[in-house]
């Protein structure tokens, strides 16, 4: 299964994995799932970070590549077709990251592993924590 990971569900498994539910750890866990983190999400905490909103224990720039480097999670670039197709989903939810994280799924035929009850009324397949 190739599984896109929400911002959110990233940051735990990074920090707080007991907040995955069971059966996301063992999804997350099992190498024969391929994992991506996209660059919306390194976007996103780059902002809630200089916001205040986010704490993490280095900056950033270097908390997200080090986690990468050192995890079995690859990057997904934003492509133009991406970004285009988060303009053009319906309104249901506003976060712009999550319309990003939505088109990327829809696009690249992933599913997203998200504890975000909003992401249910699009057509993309979801694993909840």
């Amino acid at each position: 299964m190739r599984i896109l990971l929400d911002t959110q569900c990233w940051l735990w498994m990074e920090a707080m994995p007991e907040r995955l539910s069971a059966q996301a750890q063992t999804i997350v866990r099992d190498p024969t799932h391929e994992l991506y983190l996209s660059a919306a999400s390194a976007w996103e905490i780059a902002i809630k970070y200089e916001l205040g909103k986010l704490q993490l224990p280095v900056p950033p720039q270097r908390y997200v590549p080090s986690r990468l480097k050192r995890s079995r999670i690859t990057p997904l670039p934003v492509q133009i077709e991406h970004a285009l197709r988060a303009g053009t989903l319906p309104s249901h939810h506003r976060d712009p990251f999550d319309r990003l994280l939505i088109a990327q799924a829809q696009i690249e035929r992933l599913v997203i592993l998200t504890a975000d009850p909003q992401f249910a009324v699009y057509d993309v397949q979801l694993i909840r924590t």
